[in-house]
C-alpha cells in the first residue's frame, strides 16, 4: 500500500494517507465540508448526510465515512449538492425551538445547525413542527430538550467512545425516536456522571450546560484562557471562557492535552465558580485580643507573647467578619506575622517553628515556601499533603529503585497486556485517567482490579477481587508465590537488574494461595489465575492509590507491588511500569520543589554535606542539617508545646489530618498561627492572622501532574478585593524576617528552582507551551520529555527486592466497635471541600455526607436509606445519613472526608507507618447505630 494517495477536490490536488476519508482530505486542504453528526474526535457514522459530496457516481456520498481513493475526483459544492443541504437543513429546523440571541446556547456561535442555516441562506422551514417532544430537567447539570435533537448521535459516541460511560442511547421507534439514558429513565436518575462530554459534543443545544455563571457579555465576546485543571493529579488541559467585564468564568472547555485529549470530568468542567464565591477572603484579618479565652490546655491567659489557647473564630461572608477577627491592612498584618515568628525563633529556637505548604499551590510557590522555612525560620519542619497520600509509596520507591516518581505515563496503558489497578477508585478520584483505562480494556488490555470497596472501574475489569481490608501484603505475596512456583518470572531481568531475590523467594514461599485464601477472603483458584495471567503477560502496568498507601503498613504494600514488577521485568518498557496515581493537582510538583522535611528540591537529602553546601551557596545562608518533622509529627509537637509557631499556606489540617480532636487541641495550643488561604477554613478559624490568598484561576505558575508533566496554569481572573499573589506574600514575610526574597516574575522563580535540580534543569519556562513537558526532558525545544524511565538501569543501580510479611492493622474491630471504617473521596468533591462545596453544581450533586454500608449490614441494624445514624470510634463520633451500596463488603463502612458537619477524621486513628510516616486513614474500628 502506498504511503500517500492523490485525489482532486474542487480542482485542487490533494495528497493524503490511504486511510483518510474525503472529509479529512478536504480539511487538510483547507476546503470546508459542512457536518453536523461528525467531529474529528469521534468515529464517523454518516447519519446526518450533511457532508455529502459528488464523486461522479449515481448518488451523493457522505464525505465523513467514504475513504479517499487514488485518482478520485470530488466536488464539494454545486447546485445539486447545495439544494440537497438546504432541504435537509429545512427539515431539521422544523422541530427546532425558537432560541433568542444571547441565550445560553442560542446564538449561531453555539448552535451548529443555526450557523449552517445562516451560511446556506435558509431563514426558516416550510415544514410544520411535529409537536412538542419534551424536555428533561432532572439533572442539576445538563438540560435536555428533545425537540432540538436531530439524532446525530454525537452525544452517544461522546459518552461511549470518549468517556466510556455507556449511559446514552436511542429509545423509541420512527418519529418518536429520541435519545435516552440507561433504560430510558430521566437523566438525573441515570448513571450519568455529569462529565458534560455530551453537551460539549451536541451541535444544536439539545443538551446544554445549565447556567452556572451568567455572562454580562455575549459568548462570542468572552476571552479564552488556556490553563490546566486545579483538582486531581491528572492535570487536564482546559480553556477558561471568561467574562472580563464581570471578572467571572462563564464556562470551561476541554482542551487537547497529552493528559486528557480534550476530556474533562464533572469537577474540571463545572467546579470553577468557587473562585467567585461571596465567602472569599478579600482583606487581611487579625484576631481580636478579646477572643483568646481560656482553652482546654491552659489555666491562664498570658500577655502578648504568651501561650494563648483559643476557640475557633467566625466565618467571613459578604465582606462581614464575625467578632473573633478585625480587618487590617497588609503592612500591619505582615509586620505582625514577621515579628511574632521572629520572636518565637529567638526565644525558643528555629525548631519551635514549622510550615505547612500545599499541593494546591504552584511549583514556584512551593519552592519559595520551603525556602522561607529553611532560611528565615532556620528549620526543616516543612511538609505538605503528600504525607497524607503517597508518602509510603515514595518511601518504598526510593528504597527499591532510587526514585519516587512514576516510571511511565498512565496513557501508556494502551500498550499494556495487563493493567493492575489496586487501592484506587479511579472513576471517582482520577476520572479522566479512568477513561484511558476503560478505553484500553475495550482494546484488549486485561484490567485486574483489587479493592475492598468495589470501584466502578471493576465493571470493565477482566477480574475483580474484593480483598479483605488490610491484607494486601498477603495477597501480593501469594501472587508472587504462584509466579515463582510456575517459573513465570523474568529470570534474566532478575539476574541482571535486581538484588535480594533469594530473600523474596523465601518470604513468599510462606504465602501459598491455599493459605492466603482464608486471610484475604479470595479463593485460592482466583489468586492462582491472577498469578498466571500476570506471569504470562508480555507487559504489565501497576496503578495504585491511597487504598494501598494510607495504612500503617502502606510502605510494605508498595514494596510488594514494586517487587511484583521487578519479578516480572515490567519496568523500563512501553506498556510497563509503576504508577502511584497522585491525588492533588500538584502533589508531584510540590514534592519535587522540596516541600518535604528530609529533602531539598529534587529529593536531595538535607543531611548530605555536599547537598547542604550547594543550597547554602545558592541561598547565601547557613542551613540546618537535621531532617524536620512531618505533618503528623508537627501536630504532635504543637500539642506537646514543642512547636509554638506555624505558617500554613493553603492547607486545612483541621479536616484533613487524622484524629481531629487532637488536631483541634494542637492548633489551640500554638502561640502563633498564620494561615494564608482563599476562604476562612476550619483551620483558619484558629489563626492569629489570616492572609487573603489568590485562587488557582487568579495566578500563573507551573504544576506537575502525576505523569511528571510540567504545565503552566494561567491567570484568568483578577484577585478579589485586596487578595494578593501567594508567592509575593511569601517573599514579603521572608524579607520582613531578615531574609530578603525579591523576584521580578514567576518565571524567574522557576529558573532558580530548576537550576538547583537535575530533573527540571533542562526545562525552559518559555518552551513549556500549551501542553507542557515531561521531566526529565533532554531537549525541551524539540521533545515532550521522557515517558518511560529506567529502560537500562535504576537510579539506585539495581532494583531491590524488599520482602514483607503481613502485619495486622493497629486497631482491629471488636464487639464494641465491630465495623472497619474506610475514608476517601467522592467524584463530585475534593479534599476538605473548601473549593468544591462552594461550586454550585458540585454541591447540588452531592450536598450532604453519607456513610455507605452493605445492604446486609443495614438490614441487620434495621436501617434504611436516608436514616440518620451515629458513627463512633474510640476518638469521637459524628452523625450523618446512611446510604446502601453493594460496593461495600459486609462489616465495612465508607465515609468521604469532604464534609465539616460530618468530619470523618474525628474517628480516624493517628497511628503512623514507620517508614513513610503516613497516617492510617483506611482502617479503624467503629460502631454504627441509629441516631
Amino acid at each position: 500500500m502506498p504511503d500517500r494517495i492523490e485525489l482532486t477536490i474542487d480542482s485542487k490536488r490533494v495528497r493524503v494517507a490511504p486511510e483518510a476519508t474525503i472529509w479529512e482530505a478536504a480539511r487538510a486542504a483547507g476546503i470546508d465540508i459542512p457536518v453536523l453528526c461528525h467531529d474529528p474526535k469521534l468515529r464517523p457514522v454518516g447519519v446526518c448526510r450533511m457532508c455529502v459530496v459528488d464523486v461522479g457516481q449515481r448518488v451523493l456520498t457522505a464525505a465523513c465515512v467514504r475513504r479517499a481513493e487514488n485518482g478520485m475526483q470530488v466536488t464539494t459544492s454545486g447546485d445539486r449538492i447545495d439544494r440537497y443541504r438546504r432541504m435537509l437543513t429545512e427539515l431539521l429546523l422544523a422541530d427546532q425551538p425558537a432560541i433568542e440571541e444571547d441565550a445560553r446556547c442560542g446564538t449561531t456561535d453555539d448552535n451548529a445547525l443555526f450557523a449552517l442555516a445562516q451560511n446556506l441562506g435558509v431563514t426558516g422551514s416550510r415544514f410544520g413542527a411535529s409537536g412538542d417532544r419534551g424536555c428533561d430537567g432532572s439533572s442539576p447539570v445538563i438540560g435536555v430538550d428533545h425537540g432540538a435533537c436531530i439524532l446525530c448521535d454525537r452525544c452517544i459516541r461522546a459518552c461511549d467512545d470518549i468517556q466510556s460511560n455507556e449511559v446514552i442511547g436511542r429509545t423509541g421507534k420512527g418519529h418518536a425516536t429520541r435519545i435516552g439514558f440507561d433504560l430510558d429513565v430521566p437523566m438525573g436518575q441515570s448513571t450519568c456522571v455529569s462529565c458534560g462530554e455530551c453537551a460539549a459534543a451536541c451541535p444544536t443545544g439539545a443538551l446544554t450546560n445549565k447556567p452556572v455563571t451568567v455572562a454580562l457579555s455575549p459568548r462570542r465576546d468572552l476571552t479564552q484562557v488556556d490553563s490546566v485543571c486545579p483538582y486531581c493529579g491528572v492535570g487536564c488541559a482546559l480553556t477558561l471562557n471568561v467574562d472580563q467585564q464581570a471578572n467571572k468564568i462563564v464556562y470551561v472547555d476541554g482542551r487537547e492535552g497529552d493528559s486528557n485529549h480534550g476530556r474533562l470530568c464533572v469537577k474540571g468542567r463545572y467546579g470553577f465558580d468557587y473562585a467567585s464565591h461571596h465567602q472569599r477572603l478579600t482583606r487581611p484579618l487579625i484576631r481580636r485580643r478579646s477572643h483568646y479565652p481560656k482553652g482546654p490546655l491552659s489555666a491562664d491567659v498570658r500577655g502578648e507573647g504568651g501561650h494563648r489557647p483559643r476557640k475557633p473564630g467566625g466565618i467571613v461572608d459578604d465582606g462581614e467578619v464575625l467578632p473573633a477577627f478585625r480587618f487590617a491592612d497588609w503592612d500591619e498584618a505582615l509586620d505582625l506575622v514577621a515579628a511574632r515568628l521572629q520572636g518565637i525563633r529567638e526565644a525558643h529556637g528555629p525548631s519551635a517553628l514549622a510550615g505547612f505548604g500545599s499541593a494546591k499551590c504552584s511549583n514556584e510557590e512551593a519552592y519559595l515556601f520551603q525556602k522561607l522555612v529553611r532560611t528565615a525560620f532556620g528549620t526543616n519542619n516543612v511538609d505538605h499533603c503528600t504525607r497524607l497520600c503517597h508518602a509510603s509509596s515514595v518511601a518504598a520507591l526510593m528504597e527499591t529503585i532510587g526514585s519516587g516518581a512514576v516510571t511511565n505515563t498512565f496513557g501508556d496503558v494502551k500498550h499494556a497486556e495487563v493493567a493492575l489497578l489496586t487501592g484506587t477508585n479511579t472513576t471517582a478520584n482520577h476520572p479522566v485517567a479512568a477513561t484511558f483505562f476503560k478505553e484500553a480494556a475495550k482494546a484488549g488490555t486485561k484490567l485486574i482490579v483489587i479493592d475492598p470497596k468495589r470501584p466502578d472501574i471493576a465493571d470493565h475489569g477482566y477480574c475483580y477481587c474484593q480483598i479483605k481490608p488490610g491484607t494486601d501484603v498477603a495477597f501480593y505475596n501469594a501472587v508472587m508465590n504462584v509466579i515463582i512456583a510456575e517459573g513465570l518470572y523474568d529470570e534474566s531481568f532478575v539476574r541482571e537488574r535486581t538484588e535480594g531475590f533469594d530473600d523474596l523467594k523465601k518470604c513468599v514461599a510462606e504465602y501459598s494461595p491455599t493459605r492466603t485464601e482464608s486471610i484475604c477472603d479470595i479463593p485460592a483458584e482466583t489468586i492462582s489465575e491472577i498469578g498466571l495471567v500476570i506471569g504470562k503477560a508480555r507487559s504489565m502496568m501497576v496503578f495504585w492509590g491511597m487504598g494501598i498507601s494510607q495504612h500503617t503498613h502502606g510502605t510494605d504494600n508498595a514494596r510488594c507491588l514494586i517487587s511484583l514488577c521487578l519479578l516480572t521485568g515490567n519496568v523500563g518498557r512501553p506498556g510497563t511500569g509503576l504508577h502511584p496515581l497522585r491525588g492533588q493537582n500538584n502533589v508531584q510538583g510540590a514534592s519535587d520543589a522540596g516541600l518535604i522535611p528530609m529533602v531539598y528540591p529534587d529529593y536531595q537529602a538535607v543531611g548530605d554535606t555536599a547537598v547542604q553546601k550547594k543550597f547554602e551557596d545558592a541561598w547565601g545562608v547557613s542551613l540546618n542539617p537535621r531532617p524536620g518533622l512531618t505533618v503528623v509529627e508537627i501536630t504532635a509537637g504543637a500539642l506537646e508545646g514543642r512547636i509554638k509557631g506555624m505558617y500554613m499556606l493553603g492547607e486545612n489540617p483541621f479536616l484533613s489530618d487524622p484524629n481531629t480532636n487532637k488536631v483541634r487541641k494542637a492548633l489551640a495550643n500554638l502561640e502563633f498561627l498564620v494561615v494564608q488561604d482563599i476562604f476562612l477554613t476550619e483551620t483558619a478559624e484558629f489563626a492569629d492572622v489570616v492572609l487573603p490568598a489568590t485562587s488557582f484561576m487568579e495566578k500563573t505558575g507551573t504544576y506537575t501532574n502525576t505523569d511528571r508533566r510540567v504545565q503552566i496554569g494561567r491567570a484568568a481572573l483578577d484577585p478579589p478585593g485586596e487578595a494578593r499573589l501567594d508567592w509575593e506574600v511569601v517573599c514579603d514575610v521572608s524579607t520582613r524576617m531578615g531574609f530578603p526574597m525579591r523576584y521580578e516574575s514567576v518565571e524567574q522563580v522557576f529558573e532558580e528552582f530548576a537550576a538547583l535540580t537535575s530533573n527540571y534543569r533542562k526545562l525552559d519556562y518559555q518552551v513549556l507551551g500549551d501542553k507542557g513537558k515531561l521531566w526529565p526532558c533532554p531537549d525541551p525545544r524539540h521533545e515532550e520529555g521522557t515517558k518511560v524511565l529506567f529502560g537500562e538501569s535504576f537510579p539506585s543501580g539495581r532494583g531491590r527486592f524488599v520482602p514483607c510479611h503481613l502485619q495486622p492493622p493497629k486497631e482491629m474491630p471488636d464487639d464494641e466497635y465491630p465495623f472497619v471504617l474506610n475514608t476517601g473521596r467522592l467524584l463530585e468533591h475534593w479534599h476538605t471541600g473548601s473549593m468544591t462545596r462552594r461550586a454550585k453544581v458540585l454541591d447540588a450533586l452531592e450536598p450532604v455526607a453519607h456513610v455507605f454500608m452493605h445492604p446486609q449490614d443495614m438490614s441487620s441494624l434495621g436501617l434504611s436509606d436516608g436514616d440518620v445514624v451515629k458513627v463512633a470510634s474510640r476518638r469521637g463520633s459524628i452523625q450523618l445519613e446512611c446510604r446502601t451500596t453493594s460496593a461495600m463488603s459486609c462489616g465495612s463502612v465508607f465515609i468521604p472526608f469532604h464534609f465539616r458537619e460530618a468530619a470523618v477524621n474525628l474517628l480516624t486513628i493517628d497511628e503512623l507507618d514507620p517508614y513513610g510516616k503516613i497516617p492510617e486513614f483506611k482502617y479503624c474500628a467503629v460502631r454504627v447505630e441509629r441516631a
